[in-house]
C-alpha cells in the first residue's frame, strides 16, 4: 500500500470519486459479489465505468435517466472477457452495498470489499470471469485475512428484497471450486 491506497497489480485503474475513509477501527471482513450491466442486458460498453465515475449521460438511454445522478462505486469490476478494472483502493470504503446488513451489522460498505461482475441475474457468467474472480479473491484473502470463504456473499444476501444480484446465473459451486485451487 502507498499513500494513494491499496491498488491491485494488473488492474486498470479508474479512480472513482465515490468513496471515502472507512470508520476508524473497522476491520474489513466481508466480500460482496455483485452483477451489473448497462443498459440492462448489454455488455462491453463504457457505461458501467461512466456510472462509477459520475459521467453517465442521462439522455443517452432511457434506463440511464433515473440513475445518472447516483453516486455509486465498487472496488473492482470484472468484464465478460476477464478484464479487471479497479475504481477504489481496497483500504477505502466504496459505495457499493447501499442499505445493507450482514449478521446483524448494518452499513456493509464500512467493512466490505465489493466486486462487480459484468452480467445479469439470468445470463451465465463467463469462465474467464470466474478465473479472474478466484484469483482476485485469493489476493484479497491474503490482504484481509478476516475475509474467509464463509464471509463471501452476494449483494442479494445483504440487501434481500432490494437486490437480486449476482442472481441465479452465478455458479457459487464453480467459484468455490476454483477458489479452493487458489488457497
Amino acid at each position: 500500500m502507498n499513500e494513494t491506497g491499496l491498488w491491485l497489480e494488473g488492474a486498470k485503474r479508474l479512480p472513482s470519486p465515490n468513496c471515502d475513509a472507512r470508520p476508524p477501527g473497522v476491520e474489513v471482513d466481508l466480500l460482496v459479489i455483485h452483477g451489473i450491466s448497462l443498459p440492462p442486458g448489454s455488455f462491453g460498453g463504457p457505461w458501467i465505468e461512466r456510472l462509477f465515475l459520475n459521467r453517465l449521460p442521462g439522455d443517452r438511454h432511457p434506463d440511464f435517466e433515473p440513475i445518472h445522478e447516483l453516486r455509486v462505486s465498487s472496488h473492482l469490476l470484472i468484464r465478460r472477457d476477464g478484464g479487471l478494472i479497479q475504481f477504489v483502493p481496497l483500504n477505502l470504503r466504496a459505495w457499493h452495498a447501499g442499505v445493507s446488513c450482514f449478521q446483524g451489522r448494518e452499513r456493509c460498505n464500512d467493512f466490505s470489499i465489493g466486486i462487480e461482475l459484468e452480467g445479469t441475474d439470468e445470463t451465465p457468467y463467463t469462465d474467464r470471469q470466474y478465473q479472474v474472480l478466484a484469483k482476485v479473491t485469493g489476493q484479497i484473502f491474503h490482504l484481509f485475512p478476516a475475509i474467509t470463504n464463509e464471509r463471501i456473499v452476494g449483494h442479494s444476501d445483504i440487501a434481500p428484497g432490494r437486490k437480486t444480484d449476482p442472481g441465479p446465473a452465478f455458479d457459487w459451486r464453480k467459484y468455490r471450486a476454483l477458489l479452493a485451487d487458489k488457497l
